[in-house]
């Protein structure tokens, strides 16, 4: 009996790890953006998501272990200590060795966790002195990022069904095909007939916005957060940043992104009825890029702005076709 218990034990184990690993390499591919399937964190883009990422596998790494080890010993336990296997029961009720045992290995384990999470902890609120300084505000239902040095402020709105649909087929076309629609029909078809549309503008729906704001690769920037009505939440998963908009009160986050793309985020507190259409996304490109992003934005051409943003994501998609091919 114990002998079929420990084998079914066995293969259940076996077919839970198949079924969590089996599809790991894709999950695990994203950087700026959510995977499907995702496990774990998405792929680090900063010094601090770096740490944060490593702190992550250190402290699931001894969960694991920890629960394997009690896993077993009670398997052992039922099997040792069972009625069959053990008829008389011993009348032991201490052990002083055991006892400091798991008392003192406990301490040394939490010990241990701590001295990474403390210097995490360190690292995230020293702020090296800055390159460029950017105050993010949550509105209801969108955000607003101002450059405080440059004088500039974009308000990115998110691009919905409609708008892909929109600027592809033309506004009398979309009356024509969907007029007579209303509610779930409406939001149904909307769905369907822009999915081809995201992927050949090779964009995340529900995490895209009319107006992309840009950093320059390597530069440490520091951001303050507030909110002009509730609590949001500017969240970038890839930069290791979640820092609170709260009204009246201005918190501040820093990073530096090592890595050219683009990076999507959005408000990780439930805020209201369209908390979910408050999408972040941040492009980090090579200083030329930037400062013609930013000369067209001082000349109040937006427009111009983000064909520029454009261009460069293009070029990066173009670049890293290439490179897939060869």
């Amino acid at each position: 009996m114990s002998k079929r218990m420990f084998g079914a034990v066995a293969i259940l184990a076996a077919v839970c790890l198949a079924v969590a690993f089996g599809g790991l390499t894709p999950a695990l591919a994203g950087l700026g953006q959510p995977t499907e399937g995702e496990l774990g964190l998405q792929l680090p883009a900063t010094p601090i998501m770096e740490q944060i990422t490593d702190l992550f596998h250190i402290v699931n790494s001894i969960i694991i272990v920890i629960t394997l080890f009690v896993l077993v010993l009670l398997l052992w336990v039922i099997y040792r200590f069972s009625e069959k296997n053990n008829p008389t029961p011993s009348r032991t009720t201490h052990n002083t060795a055991l006892e400091v045992a798991w008392t003192i290995v406990p301490i040394l384990i939490l010990v241990g966790i701590s001295i990474p999470s403390f210097h995490l902890l360190f690292n995230q609120y020293s702020f090296p002195k800055p390159d460029l300084t950017i105050k993010a505000t949550g509105n209801a239902w969108f955000w607003d990022h101002e450059y405080l040095d440059q004088k500039v402020t974009i308000t990115s709105n998110i691009i919905n069904d409609e708008d892909v649909l929109r600027a592809k087929i033309g506004d009398d076309e979309f009356a024509k095909r969907y007029a007579s629609l209303d509610g779930a029909a409406l939001h149904s078809a909307l769905y369907k007939d822009s999915q081809p549309i995201w992927a050949e503008n090779h964009q995340l729906r529900r995490l895209t916005v009319d107006q992309e704001i840009a950093v320059p690769v390597n530069a440490v920037v520091h951001v303050l957060v507030t909110s002009n009505d509730v609590i949001h939440s500017w969240t970038i998963p890839s930069f290791g940043v979640k820092m609170q908009a709260v009204p009246g009160r201005t918190s501040a986050t820093w990073f530096k992104a090592t890595q050219v793309g683009t990076y999507h985020g959005q408000c990780s507190v439930l805020c209201g009825k369209f908390h979910s259409a408050m999408p972040i996304v941040i492009r980090v490109v090579e200083q030329p890029v930037y400062d013609a992003w930013m000369a067209a934005l001082q000349a109040k051409d937006k427009k111009k702005a983000q064909q520029i943003l454009n261009a460069d994501a293009s070029s990066q998609h173009e670049n890293q076709s290439v490179a897939q091919v060869q």
